[in-house]
């Protein structure tokens, strides 16, 4: 499904969501809306490493942000290897893949804006996140 908001448009495979689309939009919409702190759905984590990086991001609280390096230590891998993983979220906002920063800068954003970075920056901004970024 496309969902369009914040500014940008992200594809999601609601394939992975235990819920209908409408459902899914419903929640998008209210988390936009500052309504809702998570979108809150049941996901179905891919198997591998792209879901063990999905399952990180989910854990990242509303308002918080955590480096690529952290999660990497976690799973005994290396940053660039979860930054690959990240652009591979097939549930942007769901999994919130924006809450995943650089060290010392944003890092990357992969959903096919003109300007990615200002639409993960938006998204940290509207979580409270942006601060040093």
């Amino acid at each position: 499904m496309e969902f369009t908001g914040f500014g940008a448009r992200f594809h999601l495979d609601e394939r992975l969501v235990a819920a209908e689309t409408t459902e899914i939009e419903r929640r998008l919409r209210a988390y936009e809306r500052g309504g809702r702190r998570t979108v809150g759905l049941d996901v179905r984590y891919p198997d591998g490493f792209t879901g063990e990086v999905m399952r990180a991001m989910a854990a990242i609280s509303h308002g918080e942000t955590r480096t690529y390096g952290a999660i990497a230590d976690d799973l005994g891998t290396a940053p660039q290897a979860v930054g690959g993983a990240c652009g591979r979220n097939p549930l942007p906002l769901v999994v919130p893949c924006h809450r995943v920063v650089g060290a010392d800068s944003l890092g990357g954003y992969s959903n096919g804006a003109a300007d990615p970075l200002a639409v993960k920056r938006r998204l940290l901004e509207h979580e409270g996140a942006l601060d040093g970024y």
